[in-house]
């Protein structure tokens, strides 16, 4: 028997063993993506949207009137991000946390800024969940977002502001966070309903008695998704009820309504996510109940061909001694009356099971 190669287990966390608090170490995979920036300035009467060069070129964004958000693509350029976190005053540990992909969602709040990390996710056209980490840093007139590689969920936001629609570009930097955050919870939606799919057609397979091996491996994987989600989004519903319950100036109270809003989605999604999980469990009962069912129907009808055997093999190996004295074998007719004796107990077996609805 051959031996199973071992899996490749990720070694990302070694690399920060021993080391100081708040040493900067980018610990995910993409470690050849290049740096993205881009930005997006507006107010009611104006919009600009630019693709940066330097993290420099952030820094001017920080003393404007208008509202700004700067998105940056590239965890593993650790020097960039220093000049960001020197520049904005950011702390050594959440630059830390940043570069850290495999960070739990959680919230910081510091006097000038607030710190967010939340993990996002979305389907990829092979309808494999992508999970990626984005930071944010909320500030009194800007949002600064950070995450691994490009691609994301704010394509809709982008447009809302480019095309002024919503109320985005009137109000501050406090509601650009709790659209960008709106956005995430968003794609959970879009997940746990291609889920509930998912688990649908599972169940329709397995009522209709398919025992296939791929649907052991879909109900493992569909199991593996959830327990995702679940870890995703069980520390969002503290973050936001740390900002609803906040007093922080960053954050007005007609924006905490709409926080509010946000937590209400977040329990909703949270809610069925847990009735998945239950109805996973459930199709896995459901699968080694049918392959028992399966292992029986088997086992009964080769109980009934060794029961119907049994009298016909008792006559035989009467028959199939070697005494001299048997008077039915000098009978002329011995032959064909044993045959008929077994045909009829054969006959009159099957009568009985079918009768008992065993066959």
């Amino acid at each position: 028997m051959a031996k199973r190669k071992p899996k490749k287990r990720t070694q990302n966390y070694k690399k920060q063993v021993g080391q100081v608090p708040g040493t900067l170490i980018y610990t995910g995979t993409k470690e050849h993506t290049r740096l993205f920036i881009e930005s997006f300035d507006y107010s009611n009467d104006f919009f600009t949207e630019k693709e940066l060069q330097t993290v420099e070129e952030i820094f001017g964004y920080k003393s404007t009137d208008s509202i700004t958000w700067v998105n940056l693509n590239g965890l593993n350029q650790i020097n960039e991000i220093e000049k960001l976190g020197k520049h904005y005053n950011l702390h050594p540990l959440v630059l830390e946390d940043i570069v850290s992909t495999n960070q739990r969602p959680k919230i910081d709040e510091y006097d000038d800024y607030i710190f967010l990390v939340l993990k996002m996710m979305y389907y990829d056209e092979d309808e494999k969940i992508v999970s990626e980490q984005v930071s944010f840093i909320l500030g009194k007139n800007y949002v600064l977002s950070l995450q691994e590689a490009e691609g994301d969920v704010f394509d809709a936001l982008r447009e809302r502001i480019r095309q002024g629609k919503g109320r985005v570009r009137g109000l501050g930097s406090d509601y650009l966070l709790y659209a960008l955050i709106d956005s995430v919870v968003d794609h959970y939606y879009a997940i746990i309903e291609t889920m509930g799919n998912k688990i649908e057609d599972l169940e329709d397979s397995l009522f209709e008695g398919l025992t296939k091996d791929e649907i052991s491996t879909e109900i493992q994987s569909l199991k593996r998704e959830v327990l995702k989600v679940r870890r995703a989004i069980f520390p969002l519903r503290e973050i936001i009820s740390r900002i609803e319950k906040s007093e922080n100036k960053l954050i007005s109270d007609k924006t905490l309504h709409y926080f509010a809003d946000v937590y209400d989605h977040i329990i909703q999604v949270s809610d069925t996510i847990d009735i998945y999980r239950e109805m996973i469990w459930g199709l896995m009962d459901m699968y080694m109940t049918t392959i028992s069912n399966r292992m029986n129907e088997v086992m009964k009808v080769l109980t009934i061909i060794a029961t119907i055997f049994i009298p016909l093999t008792f006559i035989a190996g009467i028959y199939g001694m070697n005494f001299d004295n048997i008077p039915e074998l000098h009978y002329k007719y011995s032959y064909h009356i044993l045959w008929i004796v077994m045909i009829v107990i054969f006959i009159g077996m099957l009568y009985y099971f079918k009768r008992k609805k065993w066959l």
